[in-house]
């Protein structure tokens, strides 16, 4: 496919896909109709990348359907200058929309992926990478005034709640009864009261289960 092909298939997904989806803040918009996806899928996956589908990368990890992405940033309302923890910076698609939102990034994954996002986002400014556990956050960065979860998980860690600062947003999906819904919440001391506002089909995020209860 063609730049153009692409640059059509992207204002599509905004007209057609995040619109009508009640994504609505004119930063993400922007972003989202500026970073070219296709950029972040797999080698022969272009055709994926305007989909609204989950987009497999490989070792049991995805890139999020657009749906769930937009709605997410929206949700969360990261401001020029903020300091927004990725938890699964993946291929680097997350990343890249924060940056074009001004925002300040700092995004941990596995080397591997890492590895590809540093090839996908080239010299995109204001993007740390870090190489790590994904329950584990970036701590040596924080605290953040954003922490966006990129996946369904069970539980938030402590460990990634403490890395906010007092009344900062996290935005994830949670898996309640093995459906995934999209979730905000803000840091009050020591927790995160998550609110679900949307059941979306999202990529489960490993690690996140929470630890098996004991029983005699």
């Amino acid at each position: 496919m063609s730049e153009q092909d692409f640059d059509r298939l992207r204002r599509a997904m905004v007209s057609n896909q995040l619109r009508p989806s009640l994504v609505t803040n004119v930063a993400v918009l922007s972003a989202m109709d500026a970073v070219p996806r296709e950029r972040f899928v797999g080698e022969g996956q272009g055709m994926l990348a305007y989909r609204d589908t989950i987009v497999p990368l490989g070792g049991g990890r995805a890139l999020n359907p657009p749906i769930a992405t937009g709605r997410l940033l929206d949700a969360a309302d990261p401001l020029p200058g903020e300091r927004v923890l990725v938890i699964g910076a993946a291929t680097g698609y997350v990343p890249a929309l924060l940056a074009a939102m001004q925002c300040v990034v700092t995004a941990v994954d596995e080397a591997a992926l890492v590895a590809r996002a540093r090839t996908a986002l080239g010299d995109t400014p204001a993007i740390t990478l870090v190489e790590g556990e994904l329950t584990a956050g970036a701590p040596d960065r924080a605290p953040y005034d954003v922490v966006y979860i990129d996946g369904a998980v069970e539980q938030v860690p402590l460990a990634i709640v403490e890395q906010l600062v007092e009344d900062g947003r996290l935005v994830t999906a949670i898996v309640e009864r093995g459906v995934s819904r999209l979730a905000i919440g803000r840091r009050a001391g020591a927790s995160v009261g998550l609110r679900a506002f949307a059941d979306v089909d999202t990529a489960p995020l490993p690690g996140f289960a929470p630890a098996p209860a004991f029983s005699f």
